[in-house]
């Protein structure tokens, strides 16, 4: 007699223990897969969580005590004196060394409220929009000005630049009674001869001549790095790119670096990524504006 699949022992005993199998199996193969896709969604989110920490920590938070929060209702409170720290990145310290910070931590600073006015990406046309809200706004006794490594990479025209440091300077002693340190700008990069620092070169003459004019303090931080690299010997040509911050900021605060294993990682010294600082660059800073800060004996 012939056999069908229809037939009631042939399906208790053979079929329904084969779909039995094939319906585990695929139910596994199934699991297993899925297991995989969430394994991965879940690296991906890791992946992203992590970089988003990065970029947050380094480009989108503010500094240590800025003027939003010291000087939002005037001159900070307590009766030491108010030193604000005006600039760009090189400033806000949020990629490479913190030199504000350090300054903040001396004890020959203790009672002195350092407001760190320091924006990631600003050039001499922001820093002078904003010069009202967030320098005049805290009465400082003592600014710092730091600005114009981004007019320099950006192409600003001299005359321009010019124009915004005197107007900057003009502005903060028109409407305080502040001391005020005009710095010059370090190397970018740490190959003093590149074509960028022959054309920085111009801008740093700028900052002199304004200074000189203004009445006001000049700062010699280009002066301090350039004679640290020249007896360096050969140092690498500037090679900035976002890339190379960001991977400088992950080693930094993910993998637990300090600026300078950072900047030694890139054949670097005084930077982490050719423009912003190591801990020796900053301590560069730190001592010169420790200097001009210090009341004279």
């Amino acid at each position: 007699m012939r056999i069908t699949v229809f037939d009631r022992p042939f399906t208790r005993t053979v079929v329904k223990p084969m779909l039995r199998r094939y319906l585990r199996e695929g139910f596994a193969r199934l699991f297993t897969k899925k297991r995989i896709v969430i394994a991965l969604c879940a690296l991906v989110l890791a992946g992203l969580g992590t970089a988003g920490t990065v970029g947050y920590l380094t480009f989108l938070r503010s500094p240590a005590n800025p003027p939003a929060d010291a000087c939002a209702d005037g001159r900070p409170k307590g009766s030491g004196p108010v030193v604000v720290a005006a600039g760009a990145s090189m400033t806000q310290g949020t990629l490479g060394r913190d030199w504000v910070g350090d300054l903040r931590k001396r004890p020959e600073f203790r009672g002195y409220e350092f407001v760190n006015a320091g924006d990631n990406g600003n050039t001499s046309a922001d820093l002078r929009g904003r010069v009202d809200s967030d320098v005049v706004a805290c009465d400082p006794d003592a600014v710092t000005l730091l600005i114009g490594a981004n007019d320099v990479r950006d192409g600003v025209p001299l005359e321009e630049y010019r124009n915004n440091l005197g107007a900057i300077i003009d502005r903060i002693k028109d409407r305080t009674s502040a001391r005020i340190a005009l710095m010059s700008l370090p190397p970018l990069g740490e190959d003093l001869d590149s074509g960028i620092n022959h054309k920085l070169r111009d801008y740093n003459a700028a900052i002199k001549e304004t200074a000189t004019r203004a009445t006001v303090d000049y700062v010699p931080l280009h002066e301090r790095f350039a004679d640290h690299l020249r007896s360096q010997g050969p140092r690498p040509a500037y090679d900035f790119s976002f890339t190379t911050a960001y991977l400088a900021a992950t080693k930094y605060y993910l993998l637990g670096y300090s600026w300078d294993e950072v900047a030694r990682d890139n054949g670097l010294e005084l930077f982490v990524d050719h423009i912003h600082l190591s801990d020796r660059g900053g301590a560069m800073i730190t001592d010169l504006a420790a200097r001009w800060l210090r009341p004279p004996s």
